[in-house]
């Protein structure tokens, strides 16, 4: 039999015990805006609308639920989740996770201030002393995480994050930069929130699933489709609707632009 027959022939198989009386491959995501979030009710976002694509180009129903970082962290380790949305790779969860060769998009973590307590950190020594708002069971990279030049302090939510630094709970906040834009718009901070210099880290994230009979096969099929579908107009209309939204948002406020190598 030729190898793509024997690969094409085990996905087949994968998907077909997936589906099995009725059941869903269940991936967990947190609000990530742009990539993925809620809108009244509707899943949106560049990486969640290419992820459906993707899966219903694979024939793999998908049930998806929104949840904390962390509690959606524990749902993978538990075995009540098989993936997870906008995920880093991180060699600590090789074991577990399957990852596919092609990430869905890249972040870049930056340092957002209160224009009203300015903190415009260039390096990471002018964060000594200060309070940084982070969210629990994200990867900042080693640099940021093993510093002991400043206090870290976690909330549940992003938004959360920025209420407090509005409040002067916190002295900064770390976040991606496109949804640090999102949340300051959506909180109506514009004029009020800019972006420090220093980027922290830049660095892909990815659809991960639990290890698994068949699962390793599932990813490939999935790097392959999704690399695919980069190449095609639909991708780059709906790389452009985000865009768009994310060219807007920076545009209106105060945030200190810093050119990504990523994307």
């Amino acid at each position: 039999m030729p190898v793509i027959l024997k690969l094409l022939t085990a996905v087949f198989f994968t998907c077909l015990s997936l589906t099995a009386y009725g059941e869903k491959l269940r991936i967990v995501t947190e609000p990530w805006a742009p990539y993925v979030y809620d809108d009244n009710g509707s899943m949106r976002g560049l990486d969640y609308e290419t992820t459906v694509i993707v899966f219903q180009r694979l024939g793999v129903d998908v049930e998806w639920q929104f949840l904390p970082w962390k509690r959606c962290l524990a749902m993978l380790e538990q075995g009540h989740a098989d993936g997870a949305l906008d995920i880093f790779h991180s060699h600590e969860r090789d074991a577990l996770l399957l990852y596919p060769s092609e990430p869905l998009s890249n972040v870049e973590f930056v340092l957002f201030y209160a224009n009203d307590r300015p903190h415009p950190a260039e390096t990471l020594d002018d964060l000594r002393g200060l309070t940084v708002g982070n969210s629990p069971g994200y990867l900042y990279g080693d640099t940021f995480s093993d510093s002991t030049l400043f206090n870290r302090e976690p909330a549940p939510s992003h938004e959360a994050n920025f209420g407090k630094l509005s409040l002067g709970r916190v002295d900064l906040v770390i976040t991606d930069r496109r949804v640090g834009q999102h949340v300051i718009k959506a909180m109506g901070l514009e004029g009020k929130v800019s972006q420090a210099p220093i980027v922290i880290s830049r660095q892909p994230q990815f659809l991960a699933v639990r290890r698994g009979a068949g699962m390793d096969l599932l990813v490939q099929r999935f790097a392959a489709e999704l690399k695919r579908f980069k190449q095609e107009p639909a991708y780059a209309a709906l790389s452009a609707k985000y865009g768009g939204i994310q060219a807007i948002t920076a545009s209106e406020h105060t945030v200190e632009q810093q050119e990504s190598s990523a994307p």
